[in-house]
């Protein structure tokens, strides 16, 4: 679903407003992620998944299971 800024900056723990604008301009730049401003006051600004950005949910999944199973390994290293 759709989300806009602060309900992302609030669902992702410790990441600062400007961390979050850059990612999310170069998840645009990327194809990853579509921008919708809608005309308000104050403008409405949503950032969505686009296909190719869920297409990568199963392949960050994997890696971060592998990552999680080989953690005693990296901490180790």
């Amino acid at each position: 679903r759709s989300m806009r800024f602060n309900e992302l900056k609030r669902s992702i723990d410790g990441i600062s407003q400007r961390m979050l604008t850059l990612t999310l301009r170069h998840m645009e730049r990327d194809g990853l992620v579509a921008r919708t401003v809608t005309p308000s006051v104050p403008p409405r600004v949503d950032y969505a998944l686009t296909a190719v950005g869920r297409s990568l949910a199963d392949p960050v999944q994997a890696l971060g299971d592998w990552a999680f199973a080989n953690q005693p390994l990296i901490a180790a290293a």
